[in-house]
């Protein structure tokens, strides 16, 4: 169990390493960046604590995948197995149990532990091998692919408006739409086959504007039934929507425009890093609007 949790630990710094992030950066990022975003969700929902323990369960359910638990089974005993099992799962939900604890959310905290434990007799795959249908399918590739991976959350975020509209918390409906415009940023860090490109035949410019055009389109479809909602019931709060949603397309575009900045490449650590703090710009507005 010591070899392994070695190899592990050895495999996070390979990753960080080869991401263009020196390992002190790193490891000093790593708990600031879960910290203030687990802070900030806290402080924007009074349903934080849901959410933030779907989440804690989703990532600790990437354990409980058959094949890696089928190798494990291969190596260990089963006794060993058993107890790099709940070591596993503990040690990932750790994060999440402390900030619970530091949210005084006691009840959430032992419900998380007892779920981590349970997850700990099961093996299951979190990958559906059901072909979902998708309105996407005319535009390659990332909407498509992205959406069979990332169906679940859009009934969620769809959930949460309505769950806003009742209780008349306009915040959670802006999140919900917010989730969504995460939910589509996702599709886009991972490089596509130079076949995808080719395939377009046009220029470096017209291209851009496509592939601009498709995502936007898009984003508005799977958003719509938000906006509308809010935009009904919020009707006095549809200034700020209107930023929000205008926030949206300017993100989106940006990762657009930096994934193919460095195409066929990757995107390099200083377009991770500038993003990533452009995320921080409409919490600080929000918080000091005389800025």
């Amino acid at each position: 169990m010591k070899e392994y949790f070695q190899l592990q630990f050895k495999m996070l710094n390979r990753k960080m390493i080869d991401f263009g992030i020196p390992l002190l950066i790193g490891y000093a990022l790593l708990p600031s960046v879960f910290i203030l975003l687990s802070y900030y969700l806290f402080q924007k929902t009074e349903f934080a604590n849901y959410a933030y323990g779907l989440f804690a369960l989703s990532f600790i359910s990437k354990l409980s995948e058959p094949k890696r638990n089928d190798f494990l089974k291969s190596i260990f005993n089963k006794g060993k197995y058993k107890k790099l099992r709940i070591s596993e799962n503990i040690l990932y939900s750790l994060p999440f149990t402390l900030f619970l604890i530091y949210q005084k959310q006691f009840v959430f905290s032992l419900i998380l532990n007892l779920c981590v434990f349970v997850i700990t007799l099961f093996n299951f795959s979190t990958d559906l091998n059901v072909t979902i249908p998708t309105p996407f399918s005319k535009k390659p590739f990332e909407f498509t692919i992205g959406f069979r991976k990332t169906f679940f959350v859009f009934p969620i975020a769809y959930f949460l408006t309505y769950v806003s509209i009742s209780v008349g918390n306009f915040n959670l409906g802006v999140f919900s739409m917010l989730l969504i415009g995460l939910t589509c940023f996702s599709y886009y860090p991972n490089m596509e086959n130079e076949y995808f490109v080719w395939n377009y035949n046009l220029s470096p410019k017209e291209f851009l504007i496509e592939k601009t055009k498709t995502c936007l389109i898009y984003f508005t479809f799977l958003s719509l039934p938000i906006i509308m909602a809010l935009s009904i019931s919020f009707y006095r709060e549809i200034d700020i929507l209107i930023v929000f949603f205008l926030l949206c397309y300017a993100y989106l575009t940006s990762m657009i425009f930096a994934k193919y900045s460095s195409f066929p490449k990757e995107m390099n650590m200083s377009q991770g890093i500038l993003i990533a703090i452009s995320f921080m710009l409409p919490p600080v507005l929000c918080r000091y609007p005389d800025l």
